[in-house]
């Protein structure tokens, strides 16, 4: 499974790719960070941020995108930010027609670390270790992001693959009704079948 985790922010949005199965180490794809201007107006850092998900989502092909869940923060501008930004996540992955899942900071980290109360140093060193690099990823924004697509290889391989098979469900053809299960038939001979006691053609009446 190819997921490409994103850790939405306005000015800086961190984007990992990892490849890998349920229980085994995952192997890491690329990592970016795209960055936006705050001198631009809110409309076009958001459409410049469409842009390059959708660049990113086409290149490296994943199978499921991941993105971190904005719940609180004290910081009112921050916290519309980050939730616009990870709106635009969400959008890529939706119009790519990929299962998209979200994941708060603290299920990210007890599935990377084991314990949902890891600070980031211990969440970076994991994700060297998991990975498998040579030095930590940098920015922490692609650290973040990498970890996302490690948690959801790790927990939403199975809810990816019963969303898909829903998904086909409901694309599949209809059921066939009654009208399907036997041909309509029309004129003497279907009378007939109805009235079963009818005289036949040139049988005694």
């Amino acid at each position: 499974m190819r997921v490409l985790g994103v850790d939405p922010g306005l000015t800086r949005c961190g984007v990992g790719v990892v490849d890998g199965v349920p229980g085994r180490p995952c192997t890491l794809v690329a990592y970016h960070v795209i960055h936006t201007d705050p001198g631009d107006d809110l409309p076009l850092r958001l459409l410049y941020l469409d842009r390059r998900l959708a660049a990113l989502v086409a290149e490296h092909r994943p199978q499921s995108v991941a993105v971190e869940r904005v719940f609180s923060q004290h910081n009112l501008r921050t916290v519309m930010g980050t939730a616009q930004a990870g709106a635009v996540a969400l959008l890529a992955g939706a119009r790519a027609g990929l299962p998209v899942q979200t994941y708060t900071p603290s299920e990210v980290k007890a599935a990377v670390t084991g314990s949902g109360q890891a600070d980031k140093a211990q969440m970076i060193s994991m994700i060297t270790r998991l990975l498998r690099l040579d030095a930590p990823p940098k920015p922490a924004d692609a650290a973040d992001a990498l970890a996302l697509a490690i948690c959801h290889v790790w927990r939403g391989g199975t809810r990816d693959r019963l969303t898909a098979a829903a998904r086909a469900a409901r694309s599949g053809p209809a059921a066939a009704g009654p009208a399907a299960a036997a041909p309509v038939r029309s004129g003497p001979a279907a009378r007939r079948a109805a009235r079963p006691d009818a005289p036949r053609p040139g049988g005694a009446g």
